[in-house]
C-alpha cells in the first residue's frame, strides 16, 4: 500500500502565486458587471449614513504616488464602514478648471487661442479636461477604488457650477464679497492674481541693495543735509517708491560716517556699520520715529519726493528701520498709503514689464530691470551697497515661477468680517493628526482678505455685470437668474451672450438709465470651485449630506481645499462641511528625498501594478504611517510582497485543509472544542478587536502588523504546525479533526473579511472558495464581531504560559540542532523539568504535549542533571530512540507491533486498517 494514499493531504483550487496583474483587470470587470458598488448601497441602505466627501484630484495627467496614496486610503475607510454597520456611499470628484489646462492646450496640444473666442477656447478646454478625467477615471479603478464611477461629481458639471454661483451670491448678500484696489499676489508666468493657498516658497538668489534718499524738506526736525538709508531686495520696486516708513515708537539717529550724515534706526547701527563699512561712526542727533513725519526725501532716480511717514510694520529685525514704501507692490505699503493719501503706483504689467509710469524702464521686464535700475541708483550717487543674497522667495505653485506683488482691482471675499466664526468652527472638529488643528487656526487667525478673482479664461466666471456709472452689481434676482442660466446651459453661456441677456428679462438699475450693462471678465479662483463642493455635491445629492463625516487629503489642503471649504461652508451655513479632519504626508522615494524627475526616483503606480498588482500596493498603503511623509522604492515594494506572499500562503493552507468540510455538518459546537483550538480561537477574537479597533482610528499599519504577526506566529509558527499531524494523519471525520477544521474555517473567514478593506482583490479571490458561504462577494458582508469564548480568562491563562513554555523547548530544539544532537525536531525526546508548581501542573494537564511540540516524546519530570536552564522550565534533548514511521513520520520504538503494516506506528496502523482496509 501507498501510505501517502491514506493521508488527508490538503487540496484547494486557489493557486499559490497571485498573479494579480493579470487577474485584478477581469476582477474589476466582473465588479463593474454585477454593478457590485449598487449592491453595496442597497444592502446597507438604511443604516447610520458615513459620509467621506473625496476631495477633486485636478484633472491632468496620469496618476501620481500622492494620488495612489490618497484614493487607497479613502477607499480602505469606505469599504471598512459599509462592512462596520454604516451606509457608507462614495461620490469620486474631479477639479477641472485652472491655469494647468490652458497651458497644456496652448503649449503643447498647440491651440491658438487667437484663432478663436473665449468660448470655442473653453469648450476645448472642457473636452481636454473630461478626456483627463476617463483617463484618471480608468486608472482610480485599477487601485481596487469602489465608488459610484459613472455619476462622479466634476466642476465643470451644469449643476455644479449653479451651486457654486449660489454660493457666491449668499456671500455678497451677507457682505463678505468686494472689489478693492490693492496689492496681491501676482504671477508674471500665469498672468493672473493668485491667492495665499497658491503660493510655495522656494530660494531665490536676489540682489541686496542700501540706498540713500537725501532729506528735501527738512521740516524744521532735521538739519536738511542727511540721507535717509533703505534697504530692499527688489531694486525693481525703486521706481514704485512714494515713501519711506518709520516706526513711531523707535529711536532714530543722525549718524556722521564716511563723510555722510545717515538716518537709521538706533538699534540698527552696529549693522548698518558693518555692511556700509563705516569707519566709528558717530551720532550727533536722536530723536523718536513719530518726530520724523512728513519730513520729505528726493527720490533717488525720478523728480518727485518720498515722504516719511508712521508705520507700526517697520521691525528692527533686519535693514535700517527707514522702510521703502511702494504702494502698488506691497500690502504694508498699501494700508500705509492709504492713510496718508498717497498714489499707488504699479508701473508694472500682467506680464511684469515695465510700462511708461516708470520712465527709463518701459517695456523691460521687472527681475531683468535690477541691473539697470542699480546702474542708475549709482549714477545718482545714490547707491550705497549692492550685494546678492539666497533668501526663501514666493512662487507660483502652478508654474514654480516667482510672483511679485501688484496692485489691481481685484474681488476679495473678506475672511476677516466672519473670522471668529470659522476659529469657533473649527475647534468643534476633530482633527487626526491634532496638530492640524493648530495648523488652520494659525492660517485662519492671521488671514484678512481671500482675493478670489483670476486673468483667466478657463474657470467659473465672476457673476457680476456692471451699471453705466462702473458700479458693481449683485442682487439676489441677478444671482438667481444667472445660476438658472448655468444649471441649463452650463457657465460657457457667459461668454456668449452680451451681458443685456445674461440679466433677468426687463431688469432695470439706477446705476444704467440707459440700459446698457458690462459683464465681468475675470473667473473665480479654482480654490473657489472645488470649496464649494459642499453646497453642490453634499447638499446636491440625495445620498450624502453636509456636513461630511470625514474630509482626507493630503498635509498641503489645509491652505487649500480644506480652508477654501470651511470658509464658503462658514459663509453660507454657519458650520464648517466637515466633522473630522484626517491629513496625510507626502511620498518620497526610498532614501526620503522628493520625488523627481530629474533624478530619476520617481515611483509610479502603473508600474507597480503591472509588475506586482494593486494589491500589493494597497498592502504597502496599509503598512505606512501615513500621517507622515512616506517611503516607496523597489526594495520596500519587495518586503510588502513578501508579507502579502506569507498572507496569501496562510489563505491556501486554510482552505487546502477544508476541502473535505462543511461547516453546516462538520461544525463543532464550542464547548465541545478541544481547548488548544478554543485557545485559538480566542486569539482571534484578540485579532478581531485590535483590527477593528484600529480601523476606527484609522490606524491601517496597526492592521497590517497585527494580520502579518498572527499568520506568522499565532498560525505558521504554531497552530497550522502542529495541526498538520491531526489534520492529514487522522481519519476524516476524527473529533479533533473537526475541531481543529472548525476554528480553521472561523480564522480564514475572519481573516478575510477583516482584510477585505485593504487587499480589496485577493479577499473576492479567497472568498468564492470558502466552503459554506453563501455571499457572492466578501464586500457584501459584515465585519467579524468578537464574541465571548467559553471560559475565556483560564483559557487564556493556561495557553499563554504554555505558549511562553513551548518557547523554551524551541529554544532547546534549536541548540540541539546546530550541535547535531538531532536534525528534525521530530527526531527529538524532549525532558522538561518545570521550575514551579504551576507549570509542573500545566504541562501534566495539556493532552498531547509531544505533538503540539512537535516532537516524538515528551516527558515531564520533577528532575534531570542533563537539562539546561532555561527562563520557565529546565530542557533536556535527546536522539529518540526507535524508527520513523513511514506514514507520520513520528520516531517510535512500538514500529513492527502491526504484522500487517510493520512499517507504521501502532496509531497509523489502527487508521489505516479501520478506514483504508475494510
Amino acid at each position: 500500500m501507498n501510505y501517502k494514499d491514506t493521508l488527508l493531504m490538503p487540496k484547494t483550487e486557489f493557486p499559490m502565486r497571485g498573479n494579480l496583474p493579470n487577474k485584478e483587470p477581469k476582477m474589476q470587470e466582473e465588479w463593474d458587471n454585477q454593478a457590485l458598488y449598487q449592491q453595496v448601497q442597497k444592502r446597507t441602505e438604511g443604516r447610520p449614513l458615513f459620509v467621506l466627501h473625496d476631495g477633486p484630484p485636478y484633472a491632468n495627467g496620469d496618476l501620481h504616488m500622492g494620488h495612489a496614496l490618497n484614493k487607497i486610503l479613502k477607499d480602505f475607510i469606505v469599504r471598512y464602514k459599509s462592512m462596520a454597520g454604516f451606509h457608507a456611499p462614495y461620490i469620486p470628484g474631479w477639479d477641472t478648471h485652472g491655469l494647468p489646462i490652458e497651458q497644456t492646450l496652448t503649449k503643447k496640444k498647440k491651440v491658438n487661442r487667437k484663432k478663436m473666442t473665449v468660448a470655442e477656447f473653453r469648450e476645448r478646454c472642457a473636452q481636454y479636461a473630461m478626456q483627463q478625467v476617463d483617463n484618471q477615471r480608468t486608472q482610480f479603478k485599477q487601485l481596487g477604488v469602489r465608488g459610484d464611477w459613472e455619476n462622479p461629481y466634476i466642476t465643470l458639471n451644469k449643476e455644479y457650477e449653479a451651486a457654486q454661483i449660489e454660493v457666491f451670491g449668499e456671500m455678497a448678500n451677507k457682505g463678505y464679497i468686494y472689489k478693492g484696489k490693492k496689492p496681491v499676489y501676482w504671477s508674471p508666468s500665469s498672468e493672473s492674481a493668485l491667492a495665499e493657498a497658491e503660493i510655495e516658497y522656494h530660494d531665490k538668489r536676489s540682489p541686496s541693495i542700501y540706498v540713500g534718499f537725501n532729506v528735501k524738506d527738512a521740516k524744521g526736525v532735521v538739519d536738511g543735509d542727511e540721507t535717509f538709508i533703505i534697504w530692499t531686495t527688489t531694486p525693481w520696486t525703486i521706481p514704485a517708491n512714494m515713501a519711506i516708513a518709520v516706526h513711531p515708537e523707535l529711536t532714530y539717529v543722525t549718524v556722521k560716517a564716511n563723510e555722510g550724515k545717515y538716518v537709521i534706526a538706533e538699534k540698527l547701527i552696529d549693522d548698518v556699520a558693518e555692511a556700509l563699512e563705516w569707519e566709528n561712526p558717530e551720532i550727533v542727533q536722536t530723536f523718536k520715529g513719530s518726530e520724523l513725519e512728513f519730513v520729505a526725501t528726493q527720490h533717488p532716480i525720478y523728480d518727485r519726493e518720498s515722504m516719511i511717514v508712521l508705520g507700526d510694520h517697520v521691525t528692527t529685525d533686519a535693514g535700517t528701520g527707514c522702510v521703502h514704501t511702494a504702494p502698488g507692490h506691497g500690502e504694508d505699503d498699501f494700508l500705509v498709503s492709504q492713510r496718508y493719501g498717497l498714489e499707488v503706483l504699479c508701473p508694472v504689467d500682467e506680464k511684469g514689464y515695465f510700462t511708461d509710469e516708470a520712465p527709463g524702464f518701459e517695456g523691460q521686464f521687472y527681475d531683468a530691470a535690477n541691473k539697470e535700475i542699480t546702474q542708475k541708483l549709482e549714477e545718482t550717487h545714490s547707491l550705497l551697497k549692492l550685494q546678492f543674497i539666497t533668501h526663501s522667495y514666493p512662487h507660483d505653485w502652478r508654474t514654480k515661477k516667482p510672483t511679485i506683488f501688484r496692485a489691481t482691482a481685484q474681488w476679495f471675499a473678506s475672511i476677516k468680517d466672519f473670522r471668529n466664526e470659522l476659529l469657533k468652527e473649527i475647534e468643534e472638529v476633530e482633527w487626526t493628526p491634532k496638530w492640524g488643528e493648530t495648523r488652520l487656526y494659525n492660517m485662519v487667525r492671521d488671514r484678512e482678505d481671500w482675493c478670489i478673482s483670476r486673468q483667466r479664461a478657463w474657470g467659473v466666471p465672476i457673476p457680476v455685470v456692471y451699471g453705466e456709472d462702473g458700479t458693481p452689481i449683485i442682487t439676489e434676482e441677478t444671482i438667481q437668474h444667472i445660476s438658472a442660466l448655468f444649471r441649463e446651459h452650463g457657465s460657457n453661456v457667459w461668454f456668449e451672450r452680451e451681458a443685456k441677456d445674461l440679466l433677468p428679462e426687463g431688469f432695470t438699475s439706477e446705476h444704467s438709465p440707459n440700459g446698457t450693462f458690462t459683464k465681468e471678465e475675470d473667473i473665480m479662483d479654482v480654490w473657489f470651485d472645488s470649496g464649494s463642493s459642499h453646497q453642490a455635491v453634499l447638499e446636491q445629492r440625495e445620498e450624502l449630506d453636509r456636513p461630511a463625516d470625514l474630509y482626507l487629503e493630503g498635509s498641503d489642503q489645509y491652505r487649500g481645499w480644506f480652508n477654501s471649504s470651511l470658509s464658503t461652508s462658514v459663509a453660507v451655513s454657519g458650520k464648517a462641511p466637515f466633522k473630522a479632519i484626517l491629513s496625510h504626508g507626502f511620498t518620497l522615494d526610498g532614501e526620503g528625498r522628493k520625488m523627481s524627475k530629474s533624478q530619476g526616483n520617481v515611483v509610479v503606480p502603473d508600474k507597480i501594478m503591472k509588475q506586482y498588482g494593486a494589491d500589493i500596493l494597497r498592502l504597502w498603503v496599509s503598512s505606512v504611517d501615513y500621517q507622515a511623509d512616506v517611503r516607496i522604492s523597489d526594495d520596500i515594494v519587495k518586503q510588502v510582497s513578501e508579507v502579502y506572499r506569507k498572507i496569501r500562503n496562510t489563505f491556501r493552507f486554510l482552505l487546502g485543509n477544508l476541502h473535505d468540510f462543511d461547516p453546516k455538518t462538520d461544525a463543532v459546537q464550542e464547548e465541545n472544542l478541544q481547548e488548544v483550538d478554543r485557545y485559538m480561537l480566542l486569539r482571534l477574537q484578540e485579532l478581531t478587536e485590535k483590527v477593528r479597533g484600529a480601523y476606527d482610528r484609522y490606524e491601517f499599519a496597526t492592521i497590517y502588523h497585527a494580520v502579518h504577526n498572527f499568520c506568522t506566529i499565532e498560525l505558521s509558527s504554531f497552530y497550522l504546525d502542529f495541526a498538520k499531524d491531526v489534520l492529514y494523519i487522522e481519519a476524516k471525520d476524527h473529533a479533533r479533526r473537526r475541531s481543529i477544521q472548525t476554528v480553521y474555517h472561523e480564522i480564514l473567514t475572519s481573516l478575510v473579511q477583516l482584510l477585505a478593506p485593504i487587499l480589496a482583490h485577493t479577499t473576492d479571490e479567497v472568498w468564492k472558495h470558502i466552503p459554506g458561504v453563501e455571499e457572492a462577494s466578501v464586500q457584501l458582508t459584515d465585519l467579524p464581531k468578537t464574541k465571548e469564548v467559553k471560559d475565556h480568562k483560564e483559557v487564556k491563562a493556561k495557553w499563554d504560559h504554555f505558549m511562553n513554555v513551548r518557547d523554551d523547548v524551541l529554544k532547546a530544539l534549536e541548540q540541539a540542532r546546530s550541535e547535531k544532537v538531532i536534525g528534525k525536531s521530530l527526531e527529538a525526546h524532549v525532558t522538561i523539568v518545570p521550575k514551579d508548581g504551576e507549570t509542573k501542573e500545566l504541562l501534566e494537564q495539556v493532552a498531547h504535549l509531544e505533538q503540539l511540540l512537535i516532537v516524538s516524546g515528551a516527558t515531564v519530570s520533577d528532575q534531570d542533571s542533563g537539562a539546561a536552564e532555561y527562563e520557565h522550565v529546565h530542557v533536556r534533548v535527546e536522539a529518540h530512540p526507535g524508527e520513523k514511521c513511514q506514514r507520520c513520520w513520528v520516531v517510535t520504538e512500538e514500529l513492527g507491533t502491526s504484522d500487517k503494516h510493520p512499517e507504521l506506528c501502532p496509531r497509523c496502523a489502527a487508521i489505516v486498517e479501520e478506514h483504508y482496509e475494510a
